[in-house]
This record gives structure tokens, C-alpha cells and sequence, in this order.
């Protein structure tokens, strides 16, 4: 018995335990729960009491952001005043692009607006469609279902694994869904407050009408306007004034971070080419600014324009137009045909720089396809041939290797050994006595290397060799040619000049340094010839060629302006030699065109012109496919005092017959008739 008591009063007292502990387990309980109550009291009194007119302010807060739009592009007129290159204007309808705003929010944009806009579809790739699909929350969440594992991927793998599954699995589009999608795609293009084109031109008015109704519907649709480029006067200009991108397009691949960071938009349309590169500054203009008021829920609360913008400034070139066109149409109906790779003119003021005309066509030999192409006369490098010995000869007067009370040497084979004998075309054997003006109207290949062997203190005797001639024979021979612009960039005012070709010049290719002397090695373009003459006829002076003569503001009818900038003749160097050597080699050239010898190199289209021209012609050997041909060029101006115009032809490629050895001659003159017609007057001129 006693020790069943003893058994049940230790079971009560542990049962007793157990009922003291469960009461002092709910009160750690309560005191946790209390002090972690009285913490976030103590908090939310801290965040009312001491932070809370910040949060009030956050809540109330807003941001000023600016938003750009584009302006009108300058416009380009030539010399008289008329318009060469506008700005035609096209109802648009455009998007402006909020803070933050979804795609899921474009989406139903997009398909609104499509109800009422067609846009182009054929553009439009399945990558963007599949963008636009999934834009829609319902379409992105059953997509996502069928991606394995998608919640272990990132962000952007799900989003490149969504796209891919949709592609592959390209669902069927109505037509009005694919206009969304093209839409759609537009919007999603643009930055935030960036403003895009969804439709630049042909917009109806209905569309215009029916947007208008509905736009509240769409926010940042707006209708605009934008513009494109025209060309009064024909495309022709495009050849030198050059273009812009559109804003498909947009920025050159190769530029687009420069100019993004000169505050373009992707999608903006630049300047790609020639002037239209060249003066982008200049002709884009300012964009507006606007300020744009966003509270914190990303909603625009308020807009106002800061600057409206100003339309680009515009552009007068040295070109008469009317000129132009003929000039072009000269090489046009002269081009010949056959093997014949194009032909190419500058005209310019030899006084100042001025490029009148600019003019070319390019020739495929192979299947006789003809495109215009004047900047092929500033970066398509030609073997010129003759028209570079007025240069050679003034050398020679530099270096007092000749003076103009000594300058007679011996028109006769040139034999050397190591390299191929070098004649005159019309004297292959014998020895005839000429001076300097006489060697220039012959057009004398030995009289020319001669001077240059002389320049280079080389004694010639019939058959010695060329292992005498110095190293620098070729480094000589180019700087004195580089004096007048030939084998150096001219500094026109366009992108993309060549500087011309130079012959490989090391010792085991000395023998060609005598060729070079008489223009048949290096090669140049005829800008270069341009500018050489240029120099040649106003007394020394390499004048700088540019075809933008001011820049211009607009007037308030919408027309030209006050004048912003001027262009002012800028001379690159002075050709020093006397002026007793000059007047000789202009002596000769005066004869190549109105000479009594039987081998005067200027034919009787020439002399007939009238006032009289200088001029010197020249005939390079070359080769087309595997067949001899001749580059037939000239340099000329006119009148032989005070030259008033300087005229450069080329014509590469040219077969070996008569008819190419007057080419050059008969578009020169024919361009000096045009010019004394259309721009000058020239009564009274000798």
C-alpha cells in the first residue's frame, strides 16, 4: 500500500510541473509579442514624426525631363539663287514614347491605332512579330508554361527563349494584327520622350481625321508633320551634293555613337554623303526642347516648350546649275565607247577656288553600263600622262638647272641601261635643238626627262645606267609636282578626295622615275588637274577648291537669309619661281593651242575658241582588260590674261585611234563655249 501512495504522489507532482511551465512559456510569449509591438510603434512614430513630410514629398514628388524634336533640314541652292536641294513636307502621324511605360501598354496602343492607320507590312520579321505577340500578358503567360525549367532561367534567357519558341511556332496573324505588329514595333524602337515616326508620308486624311478623334484613346500618338528631301532641278545634283538616311535607316553604323553623343536619336535622319556629310552641323538645324513634367507614378503632369527650334541653316554653292547640267550633258553625248572607263570635267575660278562645275560619267567597259559620276572627279585616280610637264619644266627653272636666257637642249632618244629607251612620239631618231616653250607645244618626252635628270645631277651620255640615279629621284620629282595639288588632297570641301596613286618607289623600280617626269606613273585626279592649272594660270597660287560659297540663314517669307559665313579664297602655298621662267612655260602653253609647228599638240577646235585659250594637252599609255588603251587628258584657261575659268578633262581607258586623241580637246571646248554663254560675258576679250 505504501508504495502505491509513494507512485501516485510522484505522478501528481509531475503533473504539477507541467501545468506551472505551460503558463510561464505563455508569458515569455506575450513579452516577445509586446516588445515587438512596442518596436513598431516606436518605428512607425520615427517614420511619421521625423521622416514624414520626406515621404509626403516623395509621393508628391515630380521630375523635369526634356523631350527633342527634329527641325527642318537646311536647304541647298546653287550660285544664281535656285534651289537644288528642299524640304518637301508629308502629313505623319508620330509617337512619343512616356517614362517607363510597358509593352503591354504599346500593345493596346498599337492595336487601337491599327483600327484606324495602314502602315507597311513587308518589312516586318518574324523576330518582331514574335516581340509584339508576346507583348500581350495573356499570350507571354501561356508561352512561358511551355518553356522548360523557366523559372531557373534569367530574365533575358526567358525573354530570348519566349521569342524563339514563338518564332518557331509562328502563330497566324490577321492582317489587321500584322499592321499592330509593324506599329507596335515603331513604338517599341523609341526611347523614352524620344519621338518617332509611325507613318511618315501618304497619310490620308481620313486616317488623319479618325486618329485625331480617338487620340486620347492612344497616348503619344500625335499627328505631325515631317520631311523629305527633293531635288527641283533633278537628281542629278545627288552625285555631289550627296543624300541623307531615312529614318529607317537612321545613323550610319560607323558613326552612331559620335553622333548619339552630339544629342542624335537612332532614327534620325544625317547627312551620309558629300555636302549633305560635309555641312551636317550647318543643315540640321536645333531640335525644340520641351519640358516635361512626370510625377512619381510616371504619368506626364505637364508640358512646356522651352525652345521651339530653328530650321538648319542653308547652303549657297559655287555651282550654277544651269551650267552643271550642261557640263554633264557635254560628257554624256562625248563618251565614247569601247574599252573607254568614263570621262571626267572640273571647271573653276583659278583666282579663288571656286568649283563652277563638277561633272562625270563612269564607264563599265565590260558590259557599257553608263553612271553619272561627278565626284569621280575628285576620288577616281587616273595616269594623266603630259599635262604634267608645264610642272616638270617650272622645276627645272626652280632648280636653275634651266634660266630663261638657257634652257635649249636636245630632243633625242633617251637610252639608259636597265630600263626601256624613251622617245617623243613624232622624233624617234633624231636630234633636235628646242627651247623650253618649243618642247611644251611639242609636248616633248625627252626634253622632259632630261630636266629631271638634270634636277637630279645626273650627266646623261647614250647608254649608261640608271644605277646612277639617286634614291630620292622619285621623292624629288613628287614634291616638285606636289606644289600644284598634284599627288596631294586638294582640301575641297567634301569628304572622301583621294590623294591620287603612287607607283611602287624603291630602288628596284628607279628606271620608272623617268616616266614619272612626263605624267606616265603616278596618278591623279581631276581636281587635282583642276587645281594645278588653277595655280599655273593666277601666277602660283594653290587656291583651296570649295563649293560652298556662304551659309545662310532663312528669311522670314522663307527664303534666303542673312548671310552667317562667307568663303574667302585661301592659298595653300606659292610656286616660287621667277616670273621671266613663268612667262615661258605659259609662252609654251599659249602655243600648244595657237603654235606654227607641224607637232603643235592643241587641234583646230581649240584655237578656233574664242578669247583664246592656254593649254596644255596629254596622252597616257594604259592598260584595259589586257588591251593597250590611252588616257586622253588636258588642263586650259581662259582668257590668257587675267584667266577668268580653268578647264580639266580626263577621259581613261580610251583606245588607241585618232578620234580618242581629240576627246578631251572637243569636251573642253564645248565647255568653254557653255561657260561663255551661260555665266560670263565675253565681249571685248582677247
Amino acid at each position: 500500500m505504501f508504495n502505491k501512495f509513494i507512485s501516485r504522489r510522484r505522478a501528481q507532482g509531475q503533473h504539477d510541473d507541467q501545468t506551472t511551465r505551460i503558463p510561464i512559456r505563455l508569458n515569455v510569449l506575450l513579452v516577445i509579442t509586446f516588445i515587438l509591438l512596442a518596436a513598431l510603434a516606436a518605428q512607425m512614430a520615427y517614420l511619421q514624426i521625423k521622416n514624414g513630410a520626406t515621404f509626403k514629398a516623395e509621393v508628391n514628388r515630380t521630375d523635369n525631363t526634356i523631350e527633342t524634336n527634329n527641325v527642318q533640314r537646311g536647304m541647298i541652292y546653287d550660285a544664281s539663287g535656285k534651289v537644288l536641294v528642299g524640304n518637301e513636307s508629308h502629313q505623319a502621324i508620330s509617337y512619343t514614347k512616356g517614362i517607363n511605360v510597358t509593352s503591354a501598354s504599346m500593345f493596346k496602343v498599337a492595336n487601337k491605332l491599327s483600327q484606324y492607320l495602314t502602315v507597311p507590312t513587308d518589312a516586318l520579321t518574324d523576330r518582331q512579330t514574335a516581340i509584339y505577340y508576346l507583348a500581350n500578358e495573356k499570350h507571354a503567360a501561356v508561352i512561358t508554361a511551355k518553356i522548360p525549367k523557366a523559372q531557373a532561367l534569367s530574365a533575358t534567357a526567358l525573354q530570348d527563349a519566349t521569342q524563339d519558341y514563338v518564332v518557331k511556332h509562328m502563330p497566324s496573324l490577321t492582317d489587321q494584327e500584322k499592321q499592330a505588329a509593324a506599329i507596335f514595333t515603331k513604338m517599341n524602337g523609341a526611347y523614352a520622350l524620344s519621338t518617332t515616326y509611325i507613318k511618315e508620308r501618304d497619310v490620308t486624311p481620313t486616317e488623319v481625321s479618325e486618329i485625331g478623334e480617338h487620340m486620347a484613346d492612344m497616348p503619344g500618338v500625335k499627328t505631325a508633320t515631317s520631311w523629305s528631301r527633293s531635288y527641283p532641278t533633278g537628281n542629278s545634283v545627288k552625285s555631289f551634293v550627296g543624300t541623307v538616311t531615312s529614318e529607317k535607316q537612321g545613323l550610319p553604323a560607323d558613326e552612331v555613337n559620335s553622333l548619339l553623343s552630339q544629342g542624335y536619336s537612332r532614327n534620325d535622319s544625317v547627312g551620309s554623303s558629300y555636302i549633305e556629310k560635309a555641312y551636317e552641323p550647318i543643315l540640321r538645324g536645333t531640335k525644340s526642347r520641351t519640358s516635361v513634367e512626370v510625377s512619381s507614378g510616371n504619368k506626364i503632369t505637364k508640358q512646356v516648350e522651352e525652345y521651339a527650334g530653328k530650321k538648319g541653316s542653308n547652303l549657297v554653292l559655287t555651282v550654277n546649275s544651269k551650267f552643271q547640267d550642261a557640263v554633264q550633258e557635254v560628257i554624256d553625248k562625248q563618251l565614247p565607247g569601247g574599252t573607254c572607263q568614263g570621262a571626267y570635267a572640273v571647271v573653276m575660278n583659278p583666282s579663288t577656288g571656286a568649283v563652277l562645275a563638277l561633272a562625270g560619267d563612269s564607264r563599265n567597259p565590260n558590259s557599257g553600263k553608263v553612271t553619272t559620276d561627278a565626284l569621280g572627279a575628285i576620288n577616281q585616280p587616273i595616269v594623266m600622262g603630259s599635262v604634267v610637264k608645264p610642272a616638270m619644266l617650272t622645276g627645272g627653272f626652280q632648280s636653275g638647272k634651266l634660266t630663261p636666257d638657257n634652257n635649249t637642249l636636245v630632243d633625242q632618244p633617251i637610252v639608259l641601261t636597265g630600263t626601256s629607251k624613251i622617245t617623243t612620239d613624232w622624233n624617234q631618231n633624231s636630234a633636235i635643238p628646242m627651247n623650253a616653250a618649243m618642247a611644251l607645244e611639242t609636248s616633248s618626252n625627252s626634253y622632259a626627262v632630261q630636266v629631271a635628270l638634270k634636277m637630279a645631277d645626273f650627266k646623261y651620255s647614250p647608254g649608261a645606267s640608271i644605277n646612277g640615279l639617286p634614291d630620292n629621284m622619285f621623292q624629288m620629282l613628287r614634291n616638285n609636282f606636289s606644289q600644284y595639288g598634284l599627288g596631294v588632297k586638294t582640301g575641297i570641301d567634301l569628304p572622301g578626295e583621294s590623294a591620287g596613286l603612287k607607283g611602287l618607289s624603291s630602288r628596284a623600280h628607279i628606271g620608272s622615275a623617268l616616266p614619272e617626269a612626263f605624267g606616265n606613273y603616278d596618278a591623279y585626279t581631276t581636281l587635282q588637274l583642276g587645281q594645278y592649272v588653277s595655280t599655273l594660270a593666277n601666277g602660283g597660287y594653290r587656291m583651296k577648291p570649295y563649293l560652298v560659297q556662304q551659309v545662310r540663314g532663312t528669311g522670314k517669307n522663307g527664303g534666303l537669309g542673312a548671310v552667317e559665313y562667307q568663303a574667302t579664297p585661301q592659298a595653300l602655298n606659292y610656286v616660287d619661281a621667277s616670273p621671266e621662267a613663268k612667262a615661258i612655260v605659259k609662252q609654251g602653253m599659249w602655243q600648244v593651242v595657237n603654235g606654227s609647228s607641224a607637232h603643235r599638240t592643241g587641234a583646230d577646235v581649240l584655237q578656233k575658241l574664242k578669247p583664246g585659250i592656254v593649254a596644255k594637252t596629254g596622252t597616257a599609255e594604259t592598260f584595259v582588260n589586257g588591251q593597250q588603251t590611252v588616257t586622253s587628258s588636258i588642263i586650259s584657261y581662259a582668257p590668257s590674261d587675267h584667266p577668268q575659268i580653268a578647264v580639266a578633262v580626263a577621259v581613261p581607258g580610251l583606245p588607241q585611234t585618232d578620234a580618242s586623241y581629240l576627246v578631251n580637246q572637243t569636251i573642253a571646248s564645248e565647255i568653254y563655249k557653255l561657260y561663255w554663254k551661260d555665266i560670263a560675258d565675253s565681249d571685248g576679250i582677247k
